[in-house]
């Protein structure tokens, strides 16, 4: 299963510190450890001890390569180890994430703290791993006391567990934006180039033209201010040229009327006088309010 999101056509991002998962419970977390790695170009996948084996078949191979949505890829890459020594052993650097201050003097850092000495370490040839303990304990203090620094979590303090997969997914957003430029992935398609002055100005004297005849424009000491109030309504608008055409269209159809095929079309049906007993009373000049008061 893949989602929305996901497009085989493009570059896929690998790399950044070894996700180290020590003694996991459920193989559906582990599953959507993998999807939050894939997320964020994290590829190297560690497991140590897991509690129901490594599921390569079965019911609990389903439930991960189901959670994982797609990066069943690094599911099937995972190193497995039967301890934590051997899982870091051929790193330079290990951060052990813990939500709870183990009294070790060692460095704690927040994952926007750690992951970008993380990313220029790691361009300069090192290799880095990040811990994660199990779902319901975490880390035990003598695997905490294997790592170099320690991640913890700006979050609730009456609240701070988090899930296994948020936890990696948080590392993981703070590594892309230190590894990369951290950019939105795409931008608007820009597909009308802002309107010149003149075409605007045009406009509004179209506009105000048809509004003045309308009668909108009452009383007529107020006229200045509710030009100015309509004008700035559309200028925090910034137009486009393909916004002005529409709106000029627009006012042109109300004030000349239907074109020809439309009139040939039948009338709406009038409102029964039920439907009229229940409409509202309002003063025809109500929608100049908001103008003239300002």
């Amino acid at each position: 299963m893949t989602g929305a999101g996901t497009d085989r056509t493009k570059l896929s991002l690998e790399g950044g510190p070894a996700i180290i998962l020590v003694r996991p419970q459920l193989a559906v977390n582990i599953g959507m450890c993998a999807r939050a790695m894939a997320n964020f170009g994290l590829a190297d996948f560690r497991l140590v001890s897991p509690r129901e084996g490594w599921p390569r078949t079965g019911a609990l191979k389903k439930g991960a390569n189901a959670a994982a949505a797609g990066a069943v890829h690094l599911l099937e890459a995972a190193k497995l180890f039967d301890s934590l020594e051997a899982a870091v052993a051929d790193l330079n650097f290990v951060f052990a994430t813990t939500a709870r201050e183990r009294g070790q003097h060692k460095p704690i850092l927040t994952p926007a703290d750690a992951m970008p000495q993380c990313a220029r370490a790691i361009a300069g040839g090192e290799k880095h791993g990040v811990l994660f303990g199990p779902e319901r304990t975490g880390l035990s203090n003598d695997e905490v006391a294997l790592a170099d620094a320690i991640i913890t979590f700006p979050v609730n303090p009456a609240y701070a567990s988090l899930n296994l997969a948020q936890a990696v997914l948080l590392t993981g957003y703070e590594w892309m934006r230190a590894a990369t430029d951290a950019k939105a992935p795409f931008a608007p398609i820009e597909r009308s180039p802002a309107a010149p002055r003149d075409m605007v100005l045009s406009f509004f004297d179209y506009l105000e033209g048809e509004l003045e005849r309308a009668g909108f424009f009452r009383p007529a000491g107020k006229q200045p201010v509710m030009r100015r109030n309509l004008r700035n309504i559309f200028h925090r608008l910034t137009l486009s040229e393909q916004d002005v055409r529409t709106l000029r269209g627009m006012i042109v159809r109300l004030v000349e009327g239907p074109r020809a095929e439309a009139r040939l079309r039948p009338a709406p049906s009038a409102p029964s006088p039920v439907e009229q007993a229940a409409a509202p009373d309002a003063p025809a000049d109500r929608a100049a309010e908001g103008c003239r008061d300002r």
